[in-house]
């Protein structure tokens, strides 16, 4: 192949241009020179401009043979092989000369540059495909440009070196393409143990309340960066309450997962302690504060009781709970709404919504409504006409919400939802759920009243004859309590579910009886220790308006099927 033929210039490179440049001044100077001007000094001092050698003036082959990069060029449409440097041959062995590269460089075919040389050609504009792995197992960069024939009025159309060719540079970039994959495999590795350490934190089996039907779902981001704090809980109160409660920690990677971890655990001790909702987020900032100033988290408490039929709830910062009542009616909840945890100097408040048999509430987190080109509220309104039409068990509705999300694999934040159903139950099922209150007006008949209205209703809901005593003992017991130590109002209340019976006693007294050791001379403080020694759990709150409302349970034998 004659290479004085082919100039393999790159088009607009401006190092050319300078170069050219630099050889019409030298030859100006040559001039005025001979014309009698008399140089400058360090001029004089040059070299002969003729000793050295200009950049075009270089064998071609020789400047190619020497380059440590790959360089292969091809002609004509079907790209037939002009020549090959020997850092390619020794990469990918011999290649013959004339052969098409479809046939001859199979190297090519196989990283898929076929296509790219045809733009090339079209287009007459350099491309470039970086790092792609070769046969040989190294990593290359590729960068294909056009090459024209500069002279004129030779070679006909037959003649092969007149057809325009791409030259092809292929650089080695094995180190850096194992860095990068490194770097990579670093980060999945990282990104996996926030992803497990969260998972891990979260409830691993929900809670299921006699009441409720719950599900829930996350999904950390599908970024390397976006494993972030979501989470969620549910726990039984007790008395038939449930305590429910989602948060986000603003952040990413293993500390907010961490921190997210011990906010989860503090919710479930302060629940413990049966506080009104926003007395748990009021304790819940303050050690926000202490675990890390510098990071906040939104969160939002609820507590549901059946009794009453509606959902008592403190908010942080959080987004507002939306609950679908049974006519497909969706209401949000954003008031109230405090600043997020860890800010201090604010006073939480509670609300409360209905959420009525046939009702269901949805908690969530930001990744499911936030996007980077709506407005937050756009992405709410979206999810209420979503939960408007959802319907069926609370894991259908949970799955249905996310896939209306339109959530893909690289969201860039995680996602936490919580489904809750108060479901309406009727027929067989119904009969399982009962409710019977008795109002005592004091007086030393209030305790003979109370025993015999317990014994009343448990002999109708048909229980066994030894559970029907305890019962009896526990509601005597507690209201005794109630006569001696509380104030009026005063209610006895007997609940049953499919596996528990409830007996609660309220007063207007805010004092909390506590279990203590009576001595043998004692008149009393004996009524609290025989409910706790024949209940299976018993407790005491503070209500909304003023006063107590002591309880103790009964587990229910199971039916042998």
């Amino acid at each position: 192949m004659n290479f004085t033929r082919w100039s393999a210039r790159l088009p607009g490179i401006p190092g050319t241009q300078r170069r050219a440049a630099a050889r019409t001044a030298l030859a100006t100077t040559s001039d005025h020179r001979a014309d009698g001007s008399v140089p400058a000094a360090r001029a004089e001092q040059r070299t002969d401009p003729q000793a050295v050698p200009a950049v075009d003036d270089l064998p071609t082959r020789h400047v190619l043979e020497r380059v440590p990069a790959l360089v292969a060029l091809v002609h004509g449409p079907d790209h037939r092989i002009a020549y090959v440097n020997t850092a390619y041959t020794a990469a990918f062995g011999p290649r013959p000369l004339g052969s098409p590269a479809r046939e001859a460089l199979p190297e090519l075919r196989e990283l898929g540059l076929l296509p790219l040389l045809d733009q090339v050609l079209r287009s007459g504009r350099s491309r470039t495909l970086k790092s792609r792995k070769a046969p040989d197992g190294r990593s290359y960069t590729f960068t294909c440009t056009p090459v024209t024939d500069t002279e004129t009025g030779t070679g006909g159309p037959t003649d092969p070196a007149a057809e325009p060719g791409v030259l092809v540079f292929a650089t080695d970039v094995t180190d850096h393409a194992e860095a990068a994959e490194r770097l990579r495999a670093s980060e999945r590795r990282q990104r996996e143990t926030a992803v497990t350490l969260q998972r891990s934190l979260l409830p691993q089996v929900l809670e299921q309340p006699d009441d409720l039907r719950i599900a829930a779902t996350y999904q950390p981001g599908g970024t390397e960066a976006a494993v972030g704090g979501d989470w969620y809980d549910v726990i039984t109160l007790g008395g038939g309450r449930t305590a429910l409660v989602i948060g986000d920690v603003m952040g990413r990677g293993v500390r907010a997962a961490a921190v997210m971890g011990q906010l989860r655990t503090a919710v479930r001790a302060y629940a413990r302690m049966d506080l009104p909702p926003h007395e748990v987020l009021q304790l819940l900032d303050g050690l926000a504060a202490e675990i890390d100033a510098n990071q906040i988290a939104t969160c939002v408490y609820a507590i549901h009781d059946p009794n009453e039929g509606r959902l008592v709830y403190s908010s942080a910062g959080h987004l507002p709970i939306l609950v679908r009542d049974e006519n497909g009616t969706v209401l949000r909840a954003d008031e109230p709404t405090g600043p997020p945890l860890g800010t201090g100097g604010w006073m939480h408040s509670s609300g409360s919504v209905p959420l009525a048999p046939g009702a269901t509430a949805v908690l969530y987190t930001d990744g499911l409504v936030e996007r980077r080109t709506e407005d937050i509220d756009e992405g709410i309104t979206a999810l209420e006409r979503a939960l408007a039409g959802a319907t069926g068990t609370p894991q259908v509705v949970c799955d249905r919400l996310v896939r209306s999300a339109g959530l893909q694999a690289d969201h860039d934040d995680d996602v936490a939802v919580l489904v809750l159903q108060h479901p309406a139950r009727t027929g067989p099922d119904g009969e399982l759920f009962r409710n019977a209150t008795l109002e005592l007006l004091g007086g030393v008949e209030a305790a003979p009243r109370a025993r015999a209205f317990a014994s009343g209703v448990l002999t109708s809901w048909r229980f066994p004859p030894d559970l029907h005593d305890l019962g009896v003992l526990a509601a005597s017991e507690l209201v005794a309590n109630s006569l001696q130590h509380g104030t009026p109002p005063m209610r006895l209340r007997l609940r049953r579910t499919d596996r528990r019976l409830i007996v609660e006693v309220t007063d207007g007294d805010d004092h909390l009886p506590r279990r203590r050791r009576a001595e043998p001379a004692d008149e009393s403080g004996r009524g609290i220790a025989i409910v706790a020694t024949i209940a299976t759990h018993w407790g005491a709150r503070r209500t909304p308006g003023g006063g107590k409302a002591v309880w103790c349970e009964f587990t229910l034998p199971r039916k042998q099927p």
